[in-house]
């Protein structure tokens, strides 16, 4: 058959396939069962052929994509009428032999195969259907369409060229991250994973960019083990930049309680330390980042500890770059938060000398508060707690218990906390002498309640100390924010910490008159109630206030 040189390619397609299925095909001696399979993919293309020619037109020729596809597809064809015409031998040998035909048949089915799931790509991508764009949003959602597309069908080279205009996308603007999602970009990218290396790198990034986008994270958490196995094999086998983009991505990955149990079963750990202790330094920050969000859970923590964990981490504490060093902190902070055993190794290890270094020299607030976390929970263990205070950590805290970050301040408040509960009196009045009471009756009347309710932790154990009562009975605000904290629609605050102030000022009679005056017998019935710790000793010492007159100290 001769095709007219001024035929359009779905003309010449149409044709071709005709031919094949009414002449060629029929005609064949040899591999008849090949060519069986071979007429069953010529009649489900030869239906997307005609789809082309009636639904898609206009759009089929002006299209660059199907443009290509439908040249492609036309080649193939011209090939299988080749490989028919060997096999209309009549010679019991083939031309080509056998096993070759047989090889070339193979060939073509696969092919075949290949061009109607592109043909099924381009048309469920509706870029046969579009409208030219008048707006940046529609162009972008066009162009994301026509790359997915693109990242689906063709040949390897014009795949590689999609993921690299895919990438400058969306590099471009955290919008355009949003956009290509929406259009289904992301199980496209997980399947692409199984490429070969340079494009399986390229892929690692373009999730890597997609995982720093909050649209794209729940994407990204649906495509479940799969994503996550293909994720860890790069930390083990990919390059410098790629460990460093699967790392950034497995930080999206990592905040779930399976996905963690996932990579701490499948090696995860071992892989994540050994990038900290050899790693390029960006890859050991975000290396750093995914043990730190693995440490919050405890059926991961003992993964860490048969790996020396604790040994790595202080070693890139004191040496990475600063947010590495962040990182390793944060992780520390999270292992030891339930675990003595934990908080001694990293005593003994020289954690307190790494935290004060790492203090010292951060260059932003910001970066304290997983410090002052991780002095809260060294605090916890009372020897450590004294080393600390030996250390100068006392006016440290102090130094970020006014700053402007909400989160460094309601994490030092907790720390004043637990150096003042295992610290005895000595540690309180000297933290009261340092000026803390007053910071911390600013906090009661934070914004939310977390800031109000640490605030309330720190000042119930420093006013066991009569210096830190006598400072707080000075503030104006100090017992009027107190009762106010007493109050039952302020929800997601334990009463029991503003209750434990108020009780240690009961002995002053002109504190009970502010408490009063403040409402706190309003409130305190509603907590007895509730049975709220040490409500009951507050009702009745506001109660009984005459007869805690006589004996009310001057």
């Amino acid at each position: 058959m001769k095709e007219s040189t001024e035929s359009d390619p779905i003309t010449i397609c149409l044709n071709l396939t005709h031919s094949l299925l009414q002449q060629e095909i029929p005609t064949v001696h040899h591999l008849k069962s090949k060519w069986s399979i071979a007429r069953v993919k010529l009649t489900s293309l030869q239906t997307h052929l005609t789809d082309f020619s009636t639904e898609y037109s206009t759009s089929s020729t002006s299209n660059p994509l199907s443009l290509h596809l439908l040249h492609s597809i036309s080649q193939t064809l011209h090939d299988a009428v080749s490989l028919a015409h060997h096999c209309q031998s009549t010679s019991p040998d083939l031309p080509l032999g056998k096993l070759q035909t047989q090889s070339h048949l193979d060939s073509l089915i696969a092919t075949l195969h290949r061009h109607l799931n592109d043909c099924d790509v381009l048309f469920r991508s509706g870029l046969l259907l579009e409208t030219p764009a008048f707006s940046k949003r529609e162009a972008v959602r066009s162009l994301s369409r026509n790359l997915i597309a693109r990242l689906q069908i063709g040949s390897p080279d014009s795949r590689a060229a999609a993921i690299d205009s895919l990438l400058s996308l969306l590099h471009e603007d955290d919008k355009n991250v949003t956009i290509a999602v929406a259009q289904g970009v992301v199980p496209v990218l997980v399947r692409l994973l199984d490429s070969s290396s340079d494009m399986k790198e390229k892929t690692v990034a373009a999730i890597s960019r997609v995982s720093t986008v909050d649209s794209g994270k729940n994407n990204l958490l649906a495509e479940g083990l799969m994503l996550l196995n293909h994720l860890l094999r790069v930390l083990d086998s990919g390059s410098g930049l790629a460990i460093e983009k699967a790392c950034i991505a497995l930080q999206a990955l990592s905040f779930t309680r399976d996905n963690a149990r996932a990579i701490g079963s499948r090696g995860g750990i071992s892989s994540l330390l050994g990038i900290c202790q050899g790693g390029t330094p960006g890859s050991q920050a975000s290396a750093a980042a995914v043990l730190r969000n693995l440490a919050k859970f405890n059926e991961i923590r003992e993964n860490f500890a048969e790996e020396n964990a604790i040994v790595v981490l202080l070693g890139l504490a004191s040496s990475g770059t600063i947010l590495a060093q962040e990182n390793a902190i944060g992780c520390v902070a999270n292992l030891i938060s339930e675990d003595e055993g934990m908080r001694v190794l990293v005593y003994k290890e020289g954690g307190v000398e790494c935290l004060k270094n790492f203090w010292d020299s951060a260059p932003m607030i910001q970066s304290l508060e997983v410090a002052v976390e991780m002095l809260r929970y060294l605090a916890m263990t009372g020897p450590i707690g004294e080393v600390l205070v030996a250390e100068g950590f006392i006016g440290r805290v102090m130094g970020v218990l006014n700053c402007e970050v909400l989160t460094v301040r309601i994490a030092a408040a907790k720390a004043v906390y637990a150096m003042g509960l295992n610290g005895g009196n000595k540690t309180r009045k000297e933290m009261g002498e340092c000026g803390c009471v007053p910071f911390l009756i600013k906090m009661l009347d934070g914004k939310g309640a977390e800031e109000k309710e640490s605030a309330a932790m720190a000042l119930s154990v420093l006013l066991q100390h009569p210096f830190n009562r006598r400072v707080f009975r000075k503030d104006e605000r100090g017992i009027v924010s107190a009762v106010h904290l007493l109050n039952p629609s302020l929800v997601n605050l334990d009463k029991k910490y503003p209750v434990s102030i108020l009780v240690s000022l009961l002995h002053s009679k002109t504190c009970r008159k502010q408490m009063v005056a403040a409402g706190a017998s309003v409130y305190t019935q509603k907590l007895v109630e509730l049975d709220v710790p040490g409500s009951k000793k507050l009702s009745d010492g506001l109660g009984r206030g005459k007869i805690w007159g006589v004996f009310a100290r001057p």
